[in-house]
């Protein structure tokens, strides 16, 4: 396994030396095998890779369990001689008061409290231990949302500061691997409760296909991944080009992005929708919360070439048509960003 996960943080240049890593380990068997095994890689005199790492540790105050799972982690991190960080959070109250799901909820809280932590100690990325099968269950996930071909890459290795070490490893060598170290992960009972999409795709669809279609479905659905991601790439050189030739102005620190109309019009359909896209993840970081509908109301807007009319996809978002430009910025407390200018 350590040898495995060595190759993964080599085929993805996941760490290099000198980096600091956020560990997010909740006490289960993935986290806590990560933590193990990067552990024992960080000191291993062998591998040629000097990094640090800390622990985060998020109490959700869901289960009466919770408490013992903190102490669990912080007791391995004590005994290692790993520093460790941890927060008891009301992750029901929050998901109540912000009508939100609680595995939002908690997902949210989890990655702020991280983000915390890698300021406050100073690190630059931070791991995950998302594993093959959370890659595989996301992806049908999409799928059954009707996602585009972005939703069937699913949870990659690396994504700006995050990482995950774990992403080519099944679940159950990752289970053999604890039960061979001894290191006896808590177990989060709540996997088990199928009111949970991903649980029910995890417990209850998986199995299904596997009994009844494919029993290596995990590894064949993996290889799609791939080959998606592999066009991907291309597909992205080339939004990038077309970017760069159609950019009247970029000015993310005002958070304004300016195209150029008539050559944004000119653009296959695909293109204006990854333009769209990459254009919004270029001010803010990523296009959450911007849906197909969206997408193609901005296209419908930007093709009626009809000065001073504009869109707001969501609470932060305004898109502009005026005098042959593309308009994209950010909305601060209703005030636009930006003054139009001809």
């Amino acid at each position: 396994m350590k040898e495995k996960i060595l190759e993964v943080i080599r085929k993805y240049n996941l760490i290099e030396s000198g980096d600091k890593l956020v560990l997010g380990v909740s006490g289960g068997p993935d986290s806590m095998c990560m933590l193990d095994i990067l552990k024992d890689i960080k000191n291993d005199k062998n591998v040629n890779l000097k990094f640090d790492i800390v622990v985060a540790h998020v109490n959700h105050m869901i289960r009466e369990e919770a408490d013992r799972d903190e102490q669990y982690v912080k007791e391995y991190c004590e005994k290692n001689n790993i520093e460790f960080y941890s927060r008891s959070i009301d992750v029901q109250k929050i998901g109540n008061n912000m009508k939100i799901g609680t595995e939002e909820a908690g997902r949210n809280v989890r990655y702020e409290f991280f983000d915390e932590i890698l300021k406050l100690t100073k690190s630059n990325k931070i791991a995950i231990a998302h594993n093959k099968n959370d890659k595989i269950e996301t992806i049908l996930m999409n799928l059954f949302r009707g996602s585009g071909l972005l939703g069937l890459k699913g949870i990659e290795a690396k994504n700006g500061k995050y990482i995950r070490p774990l992403i080519e490893c099944e679940r159950s060598k990752i289970e053999e691997y604890c039960s061979e170290k001894n290191l006896n992960p808590r177990i989060d009972k709540t996997n088990f409760d199928n009111t949970y999409t991903r649980n029910k795709v995890r417990n209850v669809v998986i199995p299904y296909i596997k009994k009844e279609f494919n029993p290596n479905i995990i590894n064949t659905i993996d290889r799609l991944s791939e080959l998606v991601s592999e066009e991907e790439e291309y597909i992205d050189k080339q939004v990038k080009k077309i970017y760069n030739d159609i950019l009247v102005k970029e000015d993310l620190e005002e958070k304004e992005i300016i195209l150029d109309l008539k050559k944004f019009n000119s653009q296959e359909k695909v293109i204006k929708s990854r333009l769209v896209l990459y254009t919004i993840t270029r001010i803010f970081g990523s296009s959450k919360g911007i849906e197909k509908i969206h997408i193609e109301d901005i296209i419908k807007l930007c093709s009626k070439n009809i000065g001073n009319k504009y869109l707001t996809p969501n609470k932060n978002t305004k898109i502009l048509v005026n005098n042959g430009k593309i308009y994209f910025s950010y909305i601060i407390e209703n005030c636009i960003s930006y003054n139009v200018r001809k």
